[in-house]
This record gives structure tokens, sequence and C-alpha cells, in this order.
């Protein structure tokens, strides 16, 4: 019997722009009900290769549920990959809920009652229950923020299938207890088949959420394993330019990083 193709694989993608390689072979995939962490230092190629995931840039290479992501249904594709851009600008004066709604687009309707319902139960799943009637320029980024991983989580609702989720930076712009929310909110996502990949760059919250973390450093991998076999000082000096200490956390099972000097 033939497994089933992961949701979501990149093989030998490269990019190169004015002579400069921007993505050098990289070859990896998400598994379904997987939380994969991408880190690496600023300009490593994390901003560069989710755009090659989104389609917005080239689309050679990467695969979505098993066929290259030029041939995937555009239809299909929204209704099944969500994407949660690291910034999203407020520009008209939304309520809460009719953003939310915007991801039930895909689905073809978004003003039943249903929808509305599955609208409030996302704002629920991120901490922002009673906020539907809120003006979305009122909130504070990070607010807004968690409005719209509501709508990201809307517009994967009710998919049956392989889903994806990829997520830039999710936890930039919040406090320390709605960052740990947020990762925690991927894993129950993962437990319920998401493949969910994020762009972070704070190691120890990769360490503790991510089933594997993958490592950039000037367009290429240098690792992609689990973390406690990924997250290793060679690695982080050889992605970071950074001494730090590896060492076992305290309280979880994975590594705690922390600088040495």
């Amino acid at each position: 019997m033939t497994a089933a193709a992961p949701p979501l694989s990149v093989t030998d993608l490269s990019f190169t722009v004015a002579g400069r390689d921007l993505l050098r072979e990289l070859s990896f995939h998400l598994a379904a009900g997987e939380v994969l962490a991408v880190l690496g230092r600023n300009g490593a190629g994390k901003s560069t290769l989710l755009r090659h995931l989104t389609g917005e840039l080239g689309q050679g290479g990467v695969q979505l549920f098993g066929q290259p992501l030029r041939a995937v249904n555009r239809a299909e594709a929204a209704r099944r990959r969500a994407v949660l851009p690291q910034h999203t600008a407020a520009s008209f004066a939304f309520e809460v809920l009719d953003v939310v709604l915007l991801g039930r687009i895909p689905h073809g309707q978004r003003e039943t009652t249903h929808d509305r319902r599955v609208a409030a139960e996302c704002l629920a799943r991120v901490g922002l229950a009673g906020y539907e009637t809120r003006n979305i320029q009122t909130l504070s980024g990070g607010e807004q923020q968690r409005v719209h991983l509501a709508r990201t989580l809307a517009q994967l609702h009710g998919v049956t299938g392989d889903r994806v989720l990829l997520l830039d930076e999710p936890t930039a712009s919040l406090d320390l207890a709605h960052q740990h929310a947020t990762l925690r909110l991927a894993r129950a996502l993962a437990r319920e088949g998401v493949g969910v990949l994020a762009v972070l760059h704070d190691l120890n919250l990769a360490a503790q959420y991510a089933d594997r973390v993958l490592v950039l450093s000037g367009g290429r991998i240098v690792a992609c394993d689990r973390p406690a076999a990924a997250l290793t000082g060679e690695t982080i000096r050889a992605a970071y330019g950074h001494e730090v200490i590896v060492t076992q956390h305290p309280c979880l099972h994975c590594p705690l990083i922390v600088s040495a000097t």
C-alpha cells in the first residue's frame, strides 16, 4: 500500500534574486497533525520560504495535498490551507465578528446562523469571547492578531481531509501569556489533524511546542529534527553566530536554551 502524501512538502527548492541565493536546495515536509517550527536569524530565508509555500513567490518545488502547488484548485486550497501573516492592517472599522466571518468566504457563504456560530466559537478559542461587536480598530495589536487567528480557524472549520495552517511569527505582538496560549492552540489543532507550520524567533517556545524544528541559515537547512536533536549548541552557533548553553528544561521534556554571553 502506498503511503499517503504529506499535506505539504518541499523538494529541492531554490530561489535566486539578483545573483543572490535566498533559498538553496530545501527539502522537507509537514506531516498531518504536526507542529513544525521554522527558525533562523534575520535574513536566513524564513519569509522567502513562507512566500513560496503560500504561492506568492514561485511555486515550483512545493507540493500541497499531494499535488504541485500550481495545480491545486484555488477554491479547494482556500478551504484547506489558511495563512496568518505577521501583520494584517485593520484599514476599516469592521466589527470583530465580521472579520472572522471572512474566513467563511471559501465555503460559499458567511452570513448563515451556522457561520456566525462557527465564528463565535473560533473567537472563544483565541480568548476573545464577547468581542464580537467590538470595532477591530479599537483593539490592541495583539488582540487584532488573535482576531485574524480566529479568522484562519473559521476558514479551516468543518473541512474533511488534510488541512494546513501557515503562521508567520504568530507570537510577535503577543504578551507572554498569549504567546503560550497561541502555541497551545497550535498543538490542539495538530491533535485535530491539522499540519501547522509556524515561523518563530523564540527558540525556547519552539523547543517547548514544536514536534520538529527546521533551522535555516543562509537559505539552507542546517537542521530539521526533533527539538532535542536539532537545537544543539553547535547548530545554534552555526545558524545564529551566538554562543548558547543548551540544557534540559527543569520542568518540561524539552531543551532549554540560554545565552552564554
